[in-house]
């Protein structure tokens, strides 16, 4: 039976020493790299809009997420409000820039683990923590000390600072994070970052380097590594064929990679000629091929058959 990372993070005092320094941290916050530097344990606000309790949208047992992370009984999704990396096409932007949801105590973000795992959810999945990583920390250690035991998925955009993916070093069991853009220009017109190519790379290589590939049980059930997403935008905004190469030639060519295709114009994106549209047929064949053309050996098995029909093959 597979033990959780965090477990033995309990067991070491590792993950009470990581509270500490990572709360030390909102004094004067910089746990992403907007690096705003506002101390919010005092009321000040950043650009993630967030304080000193998270704020939370909704938790659930997810069936929309990767098949080795929804199994037979869902991934046990906590969908944190806010976000410090805030895309104007985001398909959550009630969320995300809207800061829809209910400010959280700690007591009750370690009870809604428990309750995802009481409902025999395969992990705890938790979407967009990356500004709220002390106090997913101190849930965690909550909830150790109420039974849980399933792997942790840490679900993110990618735009994370080493210095605070160190503090998930044995904490995190399953690293998610989108790669969404090559070209810094394309990521400063719809994510007003400049610096996200650069800084996915770095902080995918870390991730991979503290959990490896992903390891899929007898059963089919994630249990830990790196998952990657790539959503594929319209007129190859987010320059997929350069994103895939670099998974397959500097990460492993047997890095799971899933090419989503389910863009669609939400948030802002109506205000912009390169997005305000669906992504193509043709658009998504060609991401796939460029995934097979790099070398890449696991696409998620939803890319294979939509590629396949979209081809034309049974």
């Amino acid at each position: 039976m597979y033990i959780p990372k965090y477990i033995k993070a309990y067991e070491s005092g590792v993950l009470e020493e990581r509270i500490k320094l990572a709360y030390n941290i909102l004094k004067r916050c910089t746990l992403c790299p907007r690096n705003c530097k506002v101390n919010r344990l005092k009321g000040e606000r950043g650009m993630c809009d967030t304080l000193e309790l998270p704020i939370i949208s909704d938790y659930f047992a997810h069936f929309g997420e990767e098949a080795p992370l929804v199994g037979r009984y869902g991934s046990g999704t906590i969908f944190i409000s806010c976000c410090s990396l805030l895309c104007m096409y985001c398909q959550n932007y009630e969320i995300s820039h809207l800061g829809q949801g209910e400010v959280t105590s700690i007591e009750r973000f370690s009870d809604m683990m428990i309750s995802l795992q009481k409902r025999n959810c395969h992990n705890i999945n938790i979407v967009t923590p990356t500004h709220v990583v002390p106090q997913l920390l101190k849930a965690l250690k909550l909830a150790v000390e109420k039974g849980l035991h399933i792997p942790l998925v840490y679900n993110t955009g990618g735009y994370e600072k080493l210095d605070t993916l160190k503090l998930l070093d044995g904490i995190v069991d399953i690293y998610m994070p989108d790669f969404k853009y090559w070209d810094p220009e394309m990521a400063r017109r719809y994510s007003n970052a400049y610096d996200y190519p650069d800084i996915a790379r770095r902080a995918i290589k870390e991730m991979h380097r503290q959990v490896g590939e992903l390891r899929i049980n007898e059963e089919g059930i994630a249990e830990g590594g790196l998952l990657i997403r790539h959503l594929v935008l319209p007129n190859k905004v987010a320059g997929t064929r350069e994103i895939v190469r670099f998974i397959a030639e500097e990460i492993s060519p047997n890095t799971y990679v899933n090419i989503m295709a389910q863009y669609r114009p939400c948030g802002l994106a109506d205000r912009d000629d390169l997005i305000n549209r669906g992504i193509t047929r043709k658009e998504y064949i060609e991401a796939v091929e460029s995934a097979l053309n790099a070398g890449l050996k696991r696409l998620d098995k939803s890319n294979i058959m939509l590629y396949k029909s979209l081809i034309g093959e049974s």
